[in-house]
């Protein structure tokens, strides 16, 4: 699909801020309502939208630590990936798994109460899924978010 100006301005909008009414992003964008509705829809059915999310603070929600880990299997033959997506993916503070490309085969983003929190999780629940053999840990001190590209 081939984005002009206007959807570009409608997807910057909506990724600062999704839950404003198409009305009120008509108003910013100097279109009528309807206009900005069907353009909208246009982008959801291309898939262009995929969704919406609601982004939480963690700190503020109990989890002050979060901690990236990169994961390298031990044994890739006899574990096989979906079975450690599967695993991995049902731990509750595993927000994110990632399989990549470079010295780990997976990167993991956890969050956790406290490190001793954290340290619980990663000895009872991560260390033991089948499969995993190196883990490097790296503790999020900050993070500023960016607006992409859009």
């Amino acid at each position: 699909m081939n984005l002009d100006d206007l959807d570009r301005a409608i997807l910057g909008a909506l990724y600062a801020n999704a839950d404003q009414s198409t009305t009120q992003l008509a108003r910013k964008l100097g279109l009528s309502q309807p206009a900005t509705w069907r353009r909208i829809k246009r982008l959801q059915d291309a898939g262009v939208i995929a969704g919406r999310r609601l982004h939480l603070d963690a700190a503020k929600a109990g989890f002050g630590v979060t901690v990236f880990l990169g994961v390298k299997l031990a044994t890739k033959g006899r574990v096989s990936l979906e079975d450690f997506e599967r695993a991995v993916g049902a731990i509750p503070e595993v927000q994110s798994v990632e399989h990549v490309l470079g010295l780990y085969d997976y990167r993991l983003r956890v969050v956790a109460r406290d490190l001793a929190d954290f340290e619980r999780v990663l000895r009872r629940r991560l260390m033991t899924l089948p499969g995993v053999g190196n883990v490097e840990a790296n503790v999020l001190l900050s993070e500023e978010r960016r607006p992409g590209p859009l």
